[in-house]
């Protein structure tokens, strides 16, 4: 058995209103009055108020734009290179300001001896995991693995691996970093994915330790994972590489899908640990949308707030791909470690291309 002794997060400096996105994404999109009407729309049911990035624009007037150029026509629009050096430049630190959020006396960055990175918004060798290792002076022999290029639901297979090595190794502490500047790569043309994206997607780091489970630390001991992949969903949510960023496709048939599939892969997931939906106290799931978080809510038969945990996250902060379920975990955290009457049972979940579902049950009776 594993446990997650600690988990850290972190934003960027700049939090933008998801009002003045929209004004600012009108002002891309060069819509028609209609077309205005229907992005506002969209907007106002998104359930989202504010989002973080590390680009100042979204909420600044033209004149004092950093990324974007200054032109009437918006060339030359921000090329792949130009993102990258973005990328570069601020997620390094971003990283180690969630692992120091995360380790903040509870573990000392000497006693790591693995880490793990997740990204999929930005790529390079030397890559993330370098340039973290660099800033936190962590020993050259740390172990490092990283995860590219899975989406939304990375962070939950880095929880798998980082169990996988402490499962091998009981003297193992693990650090996973989860970090995602989604925000570099939205896009001028006004089709329906890319709207979508830039409704959705926000930056931000996560940050876990996970060790064996006689570790003396209080934790959420990580029971199981199981994962599927929904074949007839695979063109319905991708992340492509081009020449202008990276491009998403967000289907609006994904809810849809899991409004379909999800009892029942919930139900597998759970057996595998021996636990029904009636076992489960706290429900992670990840906020991949409004619409997406109802039909959980739906094919589930929830009756009250048993999401309530994902639906802040979203509100505040948006979809930031991999580092988001851990944002949902961490607002769990505090009531799951401080019940000292029963035994909890967390079901988390997140979605990503494929469609892949990955999920993780956990319990603690600290």
């Amino acid at each position: 058995m594993s446990k997650i002794i600690a988990i850290g997060t972190a934003v960027p400096s700049f939090r933008h209103n998801q009002q003045d996105i929209l004004q600012f994404m009108q002002l891309i999109y060069s819509f028609t009055e209609a077309d205005r009407r229907r992005l506002r729309f969209l907007y106002h049911q998104s359930h989202i108020d504010t989002r973080y990035s590390v680009i100042p624009d979204y909420s600044r007037p033209v004149p004092e734009w950093k990324f974007y150029p200054h032109t009437e026509n918006l060339e030359p629009f921000p090329s792949l290179e130009q993102r990258m050096i973005w990328y570069h430049k601020y997620a390094p630190q971003l990283s180690v300001n969630a692992i120091r959020d995360c380790l903040d006396g509870k573990l000392a960055e000497a006693d790591i001896t693995h880490l793990i990175t997740v990204s999929c918004t930005g790529m390079s060798a030397p890559g993330l995991d370098l340039h973290v290792m660099e800033l936190l002076d962590l020993p050259r022999h740390t172990v490092r693995s990283s995860i590219n290029f899975m989406g939304c639901y990375a962070g939950i297979h880095a929880l798998k691996t980082a169990d996988a090595i402490c499962r091998a190794d009981q003297q193992a502490k693990v650090l996973i970093v989860c970090t995602e500047l989604c925000t570099l790569h939205f896009q001028r043309e006004p089709t329906i994915d890319n709207i979508a994206s830039s409704l959705l997607f926000a930056d931000g780091s996560a940050a876990a330790v996970v060790t064996a489970d006689s570790h003396p630390a209080k934790g959420i001991r990580l029971d199981g994972f199981y994962s599927e992949v929904i074949p007839k969903g695979k063109k319905d949510m991708a992340w492509e590489i081009s020449s202008s960023g990276f491009l998403m496709t967000l289907s609006s048939y994904i809810p849809d899908l899991l409004e379909e599939d999800f009892n029942h892969f919930t139900t597998r997931a759970l057996a595998r640990t021996g636990l029904t939906q009636q076992d489960i106290t706290h429900w992670c799931i990840h906020p991949g949308g409004r619409k997406i978080l109802e039909a959980v809510h739906k094919t589930l038969s929830f009756q009250s707030h048993e999401l309530q945990a994902s639906y802040d996250i979203l509100q505040h902060y948006g979809n930031m791909s991999s580092p988001t379920i851990l944002f949902v975990l961490k607002k769990m955290a505090p009531a799951l470690l401080q019940n000292h009457n029963r035994k909890e049972h967390i079901f988390g979940a997140a979605f990503g291309p494929g469609l892949t579902m990955e999920t993780f049950v956990a319990s603690t009776n600290s």
